[in-house]
């Protein structure tokens, strides 16, 4: 379970740090900057926390699932981007894909 634990917030900084290459502006701007580099370095470590127990591919098809979808959401609601007819079938069909994978491991 803590695994799990380690997957989520491995989810958590690399939206932080998403959300920080975005502000950034192109490592134009100091904060922001090393808001990316702590937020990615965090995401990666954690992630590669939860592969202990986790098989690669249900972490990775999470962690980037959840990612995606989260990233998507944050755009329309932080950053004011349209959320299209296009992203929001993606992200569907993304979330499928994601629990299509947790259902096979789960009869293995």
């Amino acid at each position: 379970m803590k695994a799990y634990l380690f997957l989520a917030l491995a989810i958590g900084f690399e939206l932080f740090g998403t959300s920080m290459l975005k502000a950034s502006g192109g490592f134009t701007k100091l904060l922001p900057s090393i808001g990316v580099i702590i937020g990615f370095s965090a995401a990666f470590y954690l992630l590669s926390l939860s592969l202990q127990q986790i098989p690669l591919g249900i972490a990775y098809a999470i962690w980037s699932g959840v990612g995606t979808a989260a990233t998507a959401l944050i755009g329309f609601l932080v950053w004011k981007e349209k959320l299209s007819l296009n992203t929001v079938v993606g992200v569907l069909l993304i979330i499928a894909g994601v629990i299509v994978l947790n259902l096979r491991t789960v009869k293995s």
